[in-house]
């Protein structure tokens, strides 16, 4: 399972959310390929806003962290 969220960012080289109370949560995805692609479309939309960045969480990840090596994306 993979979220992808964005929102504006402090620093466009970082992950520091400005105001998580104004995230676009795009979606949670099945697998990481249907979530790339629904980061690349909202990312697209934004591409002109530097300060706008969007990412993939992997909540498979989190769910199980002794999982990550056993190729579950």
């Amino acid at each position: 399972m993979h979220l992808v969220f964005g929102g504006e960012v402090a620093d466009p080289r970082g992950t520091d959310f400005v105001d998580s109370a104004d995230l676009d949560i795009v979606g949670i995805y099945p697998n990481y390929k249907t979530a790339l692609d629904a980061w690349r479309g909202a990312s697209q939309k934004r591409v002109d806003e530097a300060h706008i960045k969007y990412v993939i969480v992997h909540l498979h990840r989190l769910m199980d962290p002794e999982a990550e090596g056993e190729g579950a994306s």
